[in-house]
């Protein structure tokens, strides 16, 4: 006979995500992965939660009071102050420009 065995669930179970791929995309991701040494999941995991988190990132949202709300839209429509050295670093030419 044998033991009974005890069935434990994942408080969050990994969940399936499916794509088409083209044979050209395919390879290229598969090469991708080749070189460094992670399977297409863990590949695509990276490169797609890397690319969401920059989206996030880009779209922050400012949860202000009237007051707070009121000093950030001036602070934005004030004329911009001169700095000299903010001047002289964009006037140089990058270190792969020369």
């Amino acid at each position: 006979m044998s033991k009974p065995t005890i069935k434990t669930r994942r408080k969050n179970p990994a969940k399936n995500i499916h794509l088409r791929v083209k044979p050209h995309a395919r390879s290229l991701i598969d090469r991708a992965c080749a070189i460094t040494d992670k399977t297409v999941t863990e590949f695509v995991l990276d490169a797609v939660c890397r690319e969401a988190e920059d989206v996030l990132l880009d779209r922050r949202l400012f949860n202000l009071n009237e007051k707070r709300y009121q000093a950030f839209v001036a602070a934005l429509d004030a004329p911009t102050q001169s700095n000299p050295k903010l001047k002289k670093l964009l006037s140089r030419k990058s270190l792969w420009e020369s």
